[in-house]
Parts: C-alpha cells; sequence; structure tokens
C-alpha cells in the first residue's frame, strides 16, 4: 500500500531550525521526525511513500540517499510552485490508481492505521479523515459528523466555547482514487478548506475516524519541546529513542558518552553517542544529541540541544532549543522558548529570553527571525 506524505512546508513557526533543516527532518529525541513517521506507516502495510517536496528538497533526498527507509521505497515529487494540500496531493498521486493514505508531515501520532482503513473500507467511503480530540479546538478546524461518522460539515477556528465539537481534523487521511478526480491538475488547492467541504454534498462520501490515541502537532518550539517530553515520559515507545538503554534510574543514554560522576540527572534524560557532561553539572529533563558538550557547573533543564552543540561553563538553558554546532560561551542564560540557530555563537555573559538567534556567526544575532503559520 502507497502512502504520500506532505513535507514541503517551510516551518517557518520553528525559524531558525528550519532555515537550515526542514521541519521533517528535525530530530526528535535523537531521531528524525520523518523517521519516526515511515516507521509508524511501515508498521501498519505501508511499503512505498511518496514524499511530496517544497522547501530544501535536497535534504531530503541526501538524508535517504538509497532511496528508502525501513523497508519502505521512497519517491520524491518535488514542486516547482505551491500547490497546497490538495494540489500537493494530486501532483505527488500521479500513476496511483488504488487506494491510499496522506498523511502531514508535522503530525506525530500513535493512530491505529490499520484500524483507520478498516473503518473505511466497512462504510464504502470515498474519503476518511482522521479526528482527534483536544481542549481547545478554536485553533483548529472541528468536523461535525452524524452518529456513523459520516462528516456533515467543516468549522474552521471556532470561537472559543461556540465550537459543535472538540473533534478536530488531525491530518492523516485515507483516500480512494476518485478523490484524484475532484482536484484540478496543477492549481494551488486545499484539501481542507476546498475538496473536502464540497464532499459533504455527496452523501456517503466523506467519513471521519475519532480516536483519543496520541496526537502532537510539532510546528512550534513549544510542541517540539512537548515531544520530546513525551518520548522520555515513554508515551511514544518503549525507549526514548532507537538505541537507548537506560543505565540509571532516569539516564537513558546512546552508544557511548562521558558523564562526570559529579553530574546530577534530575527526571528523565537522554543522553545522545559521543556527547561529554562537565562536572557539576545539571541535566534535569534533558535531551542532549550526538557529540554534545556541557561544561563545567551547567544546567541544562526541558531543553534540547542538537547535534555538536556546546554549552559553556556556569551556563543555563531553560525550556528551550539549541541548534545542532551552536555554541554558548561561559554564564550564556537562554529561557521561555528560546531557539539557538545552527553554528550560532553567542558570547559569554549573554542573557536571552523567548529569543530567536539566527544560524551561524552572530553578528546578526539578535535580529527578528519572521516566526509565521507554516
Amino acid at each position: 500500500m502507497k502512502a504520500v506524505l506532505l513535507v514541503g512546508g517551510a516551518g517557518t513557526r520553528l525559524r531558525p531550525l528550519t532555515l537550515t533543516t526542514p521541519k521533517p527532518l528535525l530530530p526528535i529525541a535523537n531521531q528524525a521526525f520523518l523517521e519516526r513517521q515511515l516507521s509508524w506507516l511501515a508498521s501498519h502495510g505501508i511499503d512505498e511513500v511518496i514524499l511530496s517536496l517544497g522547501y530544501l528538497p535536497d535534504v531530503f533526498v541526501e538524508h535517504f540517499p538509497g532511496g528508502s527507509y525501513g523497508g519502505i521505497r521512497l519517491r520524491y515529487a518535488v514542486e516547482d510552485h505551491p500547490l497546497g494540500t490538495a494540489g500537493g496531493i494530486r501532483f505527488a498521486s500521479e500513476g496511483i490508481t488504488e487506494r491510499f493514505v496522506v498523511c502531514n508531515g508535522d503530525v506525530l501520532t500513535a493512530l491505529d492505521l490499520t484500524a483507520m482503513i478498516e473503518f473505511h473500507d466497512a462504510h464504502g467511503a470515498a474519503a476518511t479523515i482522521y479526528l482527534s480530540r483536544v481542549v481547545d479546538p478554536s485553533a483548529f478546524g472541528v468536523v461535525p459528523t452524524r452518529a456513523d461518522g459520516e462528516v456533515i460539515g467543516f468549522i474552521e477556528k471556532p470561537p472559543p466555547g461556540a465550537a459543535p465539537t472538540d473533534w478536530i481534523n488531525a491530518g492523516t487521511y485515507v483516500l480512494e482514487p476518485s478523490v484524484l478526480d475532484r482536484i484540478p491538475p496543477r492549481l494551488e488547492v486545499s484539501i481542507e478548506r476546498e475538496t473536502f467541504p464540497r464532499m459533504v454534498e455527496t452523501r456517503g462520501a466523506l467519513y471521519a475516524y475519532a480516536s483519543d490515541t496520541y496526537w502532537l502537532d510539532i510546528g512550534t518550539c513549544e510542541t517540539y519541546l512537548e515531544a520530546h517530553a513525551d518520548a522520555l515520559a515513554g508515551r511514544l515507545g518503549q525507549t526514548p529513542a532507537p538505541g537507548a538503554r537506560e543505565v540509571s534510574p532516569g539516564l537513558w543514554t546512546q552508544g557511548d558518552v562521558s558523564i562526570d560522576s559529579t553530574a546530577r540527572v534530575e527526571g528523565t534524560c537522554l543522553v545522545g553517542m559521543g556527547a561529554g557532561v562537565g562536572s557539576g553539572c545539571v541535566l534535569a529533563d534533558a535531551v542532549l544529541g550526538p557529540r554534545v558538550e556541557i561544561g563545567e557547573g551547567a544546567r541544562i533543564e526541558r531543553s534540547v540541544l542538537l547535534e555538536g552543540a556546546r554549552i559553556g561553563g556556569a551556563s543555563v538553558v531553560t525550556d528551550s532549543v539549541v541548534g545542532p554546532d551552536a555554541r554558548l560561551g561561559s554564564h550564556v542564560v537562554v529561557t521561555d522558548q528560546t531557539i539557538v540557530g545552527a553554528s550560532a555563537d553567542l558570547p559569554p555573559h549573554t542573557r536571552i529570553s523567548g529569543g530567536r538567534v539566527r544560524p551561524g556567526p552572530t553578528a546578526e544575532a539578535y535580529r527578528p527571525i519572521e516566526v509565521g503559520k507554516g
């Protein structure tokens, strides 16, 4: 069975990380998010995936040099201009003549896809939408249904307290090839705002499969950090990451690491291959990527340090993300969902709260980073 993964977005809400790495290739607990998605799809019988690409397409090809991952064959469909979600699906699915699955490239889920496909078949649907329940649906598109799951409408971002349901479109679809005939080729079309709402007019065509299973949109700094916390808490699997082992209560490591005997671990932490943690350090619910170095007396709390990051002595990183190969001098403090870009270099005694630090040499580090809706 085939799947189309929509991974062409620019990931503007996670800038500056996504200025150098596409959002689907950012790691979740030291494994690329896209690899997690592909493993999930493979576990439900998907053997071929078409990646619908637009932003930084060459990076995806470089990441999967053999054109496959975990037994899944990969194909690439690169848009030369934005086509929207429906247009992207139509473009990427050229040649598909059987039922297929579509997934958004920023959704982390434990959905029982096999059960969803069985539901789709049992109802004879042309399309089935996965619905997830959220506490506050006002930031999403809600999908009211009949008792049997048939969709009766779409309401985009209802005012707080006014939503007729708290079940939202969760970004995974099962589609028959007939749905493609509803999408004009080579035009920018939204499947959520155009194709699906028009399908409601045809009785029995569009159904929704509701599930309370784990679901998270990783598109913001807050939810990106939340995904790591969920991995540490075991919500994404029995171990936080492939190859990780618990060497002491709450401390998971991958391969050879160097952790000083005076360092302290609080909560649950993951330390990647080749990382080093200096004397007197405190790690609290933190994820350290491969080759990360933590200087003497530093504190890393509820934060993610990506591959090759270096943290100077007595520095503090709280509720933040430090990009790959970035360097923080001594006595630096970054807090409140700060994101430090790749290879940035912060001088000693810098303090940043809720900021965005540009990649590379930091002469321009404190210029605002554009953060959008992608």
